[in-house]
């Protein structure tokens, strides 16, 4: 396994734009307890995270109702996505598809996932955009710590074999990287999601990048770890 590559997506803010959904979900969650909801940027900021450990850092006076949030949450975004709309509350990102079906056609390539999604709504997604048969190994916050510990990686490794030192984690936010860099993997932030750029260079990412056509090039500059 040691000429094989493995390239890691994020999902949230990285393959798919799903911040309506989530924004209207969390709207309704708040709104089920009597609570406030948070400001757009607060629950943007903790996309990414486990869904209880991103209720505790929203609601952190509450945390007696971090169970309630999550369950109002949870019932909230299934709601939604039954009403019929799930494509357009999550649509992927421009150049997403070409891209992942360019790194799936590289015999040394495998791809995998790491998201703080659980396997229900991951499975879901994949169903709605096709994407099943696109990875190698899949982890769901259902199995693993929240980001940013490397759990979710380290299995990624463990299941199919690869290296750290030629392995590379993509993500828009903060945790995605301090997750990669925990791990041992390269780091690509992208700029289009959730956390700002000058976050995730700050954070370690070994490059920004700003769209996916400038993926498969920053992947071809090499994924040995120095």
């Amino acid at each position: 396994m040691s000429g094989l590559r493995l390239v890691v997506f994020d999902v949230d803010g990285t393959l798919v734009d799903s911040q309506a959904h989530i924004l209207a979900a969390m709207a309704r969650a708040f709104a089920a307890t009597g609570r406030p909801s948070p400001p757009r940027e607060a629950v943007l900021d903790i996309v990414g995270l486990s869904l209880p450990v991103a209720m505790a850092r929203l609601s952190p006076a509450a945390l007696s109702e971090v169970p309630v949030l999550v369950d109002a949450y949870r019932e909230a975004f299934a709601d939604l996505r039954l009403s019929g709309g799930d494509a357009a509350l999550s649509p992927l990102y421009p150049g997403a598809r070409d891209c992942l079906s360019a790194l799936a056609s590289e015999p040394w390539t495998l791809l995998g996932v790491a998201t703080g999604k659980s396997r229900r709504g991951l499975t879901h997604l994949f169903e709605l955009h096709d994407l099943g048969s696109t990875f190698q190994t899949v982890q769901v916050a259902d199995d693993h710590p929240s980001k940013p510990h490397p759990a979710m990686l380290e299995a990624c490794l463990s299941e199919t074999g690869a290296d750290a030192a030629r392995s590379v984690m993509i993500g828009d936010t903060t945790y995605d990287i301090e997750m990669g860099r925990a791990a041992g993997f390269r780091t690509i932030g992208v700029s289009w999601g959730y956390h700002p750029a000058e976050a995730l260079h700050a954070a370690g990412a070994h490059a920004v990048i700003d769209d996916f056509a400038a993926l498969l090039t920053v992947l071809a500059e090499g994924l040995e770890t120095s």
